[in-house]
C-alpha cells in the first residue's frame, strides 16, 4: 500500500480558546492523488486547509488536539513559511493575489529568495506553459484582473513554490460553471504532469468529484463519509443533499434538510 504524503489524524480546532472548529477529523492524501473536500459553508473545510498549511495563527485559532503529518514529520501549528518550504502550498479562498502588483510581478513574489535563478526561472516558465492566458497579461495589475484570470494567477503562483501538496480552496466560488470546468482540467493536468498530489475545498461535489480520486464530506467540523468519487456520487446521501438528485429530481440541500427536520420532528 503507497505511504500517505499527508495524514491527519483525529483533528481539534480551537478559534479564540473558545470556539471549537473542527472535531476530531481524519484523511489521508497519498503522492499524486486528487483528494476533494466536501461540505457547505461553515463546515470547517477552510479551517482544515489553514490548519495544514500553517495559516491558522493569523484566524487567533490553534490545533489543540490531535497530529498533521507530511512525509513523516509533524507539521500542526507550524508557521506558514515552514510548510511552504517543505512543499505544502495554499491556494486562499480570500486574498487570492498582490492588487497592486503586476502579473509577473505577482508569480516572483512568493518564491523564496533563496532559490536559484535559473530554478526561479524554470517554475516561472512551467506557469505560463499551464496558464498561457497569463503571459499575454504579464504587465496587467492584479487588482484588474478577472475574477477567473485571478483564480489562474493564484494557482500558478502556487506552482512557483514548487509544491509538492497543493491545497486550494474555493476554486469554483464566484465564477462561471465554463471557467471552473476549465480550471479544473488544469489542475488535472498538473496532476499528471507534475506528480503533485492536490487537496481540494469545495461546496461544490459535482465539480470536486469530477477530477478527485477520493473525496472526503464534512458536516459541522467532522468527517461523515468518505470513498472514491465513484462511490460518493453512486451515495444516496450524496445524491440527495449534495448533488441534488433523487429519483430523477434535483432538490436543493436547504430543501432536503428541512423535509427530514420535518419528518423527524411531526413524523
Amino acid at each position: 500500500m503507497t505511504q500517505a504524503l499527508l495524514t491527519i489524524e483525529k483533528l481539534e480546532v480551537v478559534y479564540h480558546r473558545a470556539i471549537t472548529a473542527v472535531q476530531g477529523i481524519t484523511l489521508a492524501v497519498e503522492p499524486g492523488r486528487i483528494v476533494a473536500l466536501l461540505g457547505t459553508n461553515g463546515a470547517g473545510k477552510t479551517t482544515t486547509l489553514r490548519a495544514i498549511s500553517g495559516f491558522l495563527g493569523i484566524d487567533d485559532a490553534r490545533v489543540t488536539e490531535g497530529a498533521i503529518t507530511f512525509k513523516g514529520e509533524r507539521i500542526e501549528n507550524r508557521p506558514p513559511h515552514e510548510n511552504t518550504r517543505r512543499g505544502v502550498v495554499l491556494v486562499p479562498e480570500r486574498d487570492k493575489v498582490f492588487p497592486n502588483l503586476t502579473v509577473a510581478e505577482n508569480l516572483i513574489a512568493p518564491v523564496p529568495r533563496t532559490t536559484a535563478a535559473i530554478e526561479r526561472r524554470r517554475r516561472e516558465a512551467l506557469a505560463y506553459e499551464f496558464f498561457p492566458r497569463l503571459s499575454d497579461l504579464r504587465d496587467r495589475i492584479g487588482g484588474l484582473l478577472s475574477g477567473g484570470e485571478r483564480q489562474m494567477l493564484a494557482i500558478a503562483s502556487g506552482l512557483v513554490c514548487g509544491p509538492e501538496l497543493l491545497l486550494v480552496d474555493e476554486l469554483s466560488l464566484g465564477l462561471a460553471p465554463v471557467l471552473v470546468e476549465d480550471l479544473m482540467r488544469r489542475l488535472a493536468e498538473i496532476r499528471r504532469e507534475l506528480g503533485i498530489a492536490i487537496l481540494i475545498v469545495e461546496q461544490s461535489a459535482t465539480v470536486a468529484l469530477a477530477v478527485a480520486d477520493y473525496g472526503y464530506v464534512m458536516e459541522n467540523g467532522r468527517i461523515v463519509l468518505d470513498g472514491t468519487a465513484d462511490r460518493l456520487r453512486e451515495h444516496s446521501d450524496m445524491q440527495e443533499f449534495y448533488l441534488g438528485r433523487k429519483r430523477g429530481e434535483r432538490r436543493s440541500y436547504r430543501d432536503v434538510k428541512q423535509y427530514r427536520r420535518s419528518r423527524r420532528w411531526y413524523g
